[in-house]
């Protein structure tokens, strides 16, 4: 497994179920097109399956 992950939020959210709102959040991902680099566990990986249709993923 890499040791970061590089996540982009490229999708609205508007019109999906509010817990996947929520789960951008809580990642810090707040605006379209923001990038943030989170540590590469599974918490996050389960996190990212939910909202995969929102976000762009790439490991470091």
């Amino acid at each position: 497994m890499a040791k970061n992950l590089k996540v982009t939020y490229v999708k609205s959210a508007i019109g999906y179920n509010k817990n996947q709102y929520k789960i951008l959040e809580a990642l810090g991902l707040r605006k379209l097109n923001q990038t943030k680099i989170l540590p590469d566990n599974e918490s996050i990986r389960g996190s990212l399956s939910h909202i995969s249709h929102l976000v762009k993923v790439e490991e470091e």
